[in-house]
């Protein structure tokens, strides 16, 4: 219970500062609605969202018939209905994003780059799927076709989620990596699928070098024994990856909205940056002064 209480008191703090700020710049469309205050706080709310990401169910609903409703009771005084909750989660998406944004971490200058794939559903049901029509599409990965959409990270080497992008399944990798750099300096390690004279270009304009491993057709090229070694250990953002869709749980294909795929894809980012023991390279000091080296290997 002690990281449901902190996890509350962390996003009450937020909503405190956000909510009144972001009400008063919603723009009207002249319609008089009330403004009946809901049972449950939005604070309350994005919590259970997000505690439930950090619970070992992987079933919402009965996560809150079985766990909150039975043994949060005490906690959240004034639950609503498992049919009424459902219908106030879409009022947090905005504070969700924005706290989301508020948990990603700092750049360190050693930064890694991938994406991976977020399926909505199994691609022989993608023709008949209606809740995503539009929106979702095919894709092409190491792993095969899919249907969905693609989360593009930026990580540091903490482990934290420094920049990251949602774009449709069919995007290539390298595409949002431009503006998901704005916020980063140093160096950026990806694999073989960011391979481009453009975007490296690109990226040193920004003061962003991007190291990545070559094709077996390619010639080689020098690089430093930091960055070859470093190119080792880019399993990290896949291990990021991995932990995301199986441990936050940001993946299902029972969705029956646009907003609770939001929902469910925010509150899994925000379980993962809320956690203690991310996975990171423990770099020492004598480490990063390699990183000014300019010792030269054949990659």
């Amino acid at each position: 219970m002690d990281k449901l209480i902190e996890t509350y008191c962390d996003v009450d703090d937020f909503c405190e500062l956000f909510i009144e700020k972001w009400q008063t710049i919603l723009i009207s469309n002249g319609e008089m609605k009330r403004r009946r205050a809901c049972r449950l706080s939005p604070a309350e709310v994005m919590t259970i969202i997000i505690h439930f990401h950090q619970s070992h169910y992987r079933d919402f609903k009965n996560y809150y018939l079985h766990y909150v409703c039975r043994q949060l009771k005490s906690y959240f005084p004034e639950l609503l209905s498992y049919t009424r909750f459902l219908a106030v989660m879409p009022s947090v998406v905005i504070p969700m994003c924005s706290y989301l944004t508020s948990k990603l971490g700092k750049p360190t200058g050693i930064q890694f780059v991938d994406s991976t794939k977020i399926e909505v559903c199994h691609i022989i049901r993608a023709k008949r799927n209606k809740v995503f029509e539009g929106l979702a599409e095919h894709g092409k990965g190491t792993m095969g076709w899919s249907f969905g959409f693609k989360l593009h990270l930026i990580i540091n080497h903490l482990g934290e989620i420094v920049a990251l992008k949602l774009t449709k399944g069919n995007v290539d990798d390298r595409k949002p990596v431009a503006e998901m750099a704005d916020s980063i300096f140093g160096k950026l390690y990806g694999d073989k699928g960011y391979i481009s004279k453009a975007l490296s270009g690109e990226l040193l304009d920004k003061g962003v070098e991007l190291l990545t491993t070559i094709r077996k057709n390619m010639k080689k090229k020098f690089i430093s024994l930091w960055d070859r070694a470093i190119l080792k250990k880019r399993f990290i953002i896949e291990t990021v990856n991995d932990q995301l869709k199986n441990i936050s749980y940001i993946e299902h294909s029972r969705h029956r909205s646009m907003h609770g795929f939001m929902l469910n894809l925010l509150g899994g980012l925000i379980a993962y940056c809320m956690k203690e023991d991310k996975p990171s390279l423990s770099l020492t000091p004598q480490e990063f002064e390699l990183l000014e080296t300019t010792n030269l290997v054949l990659a």
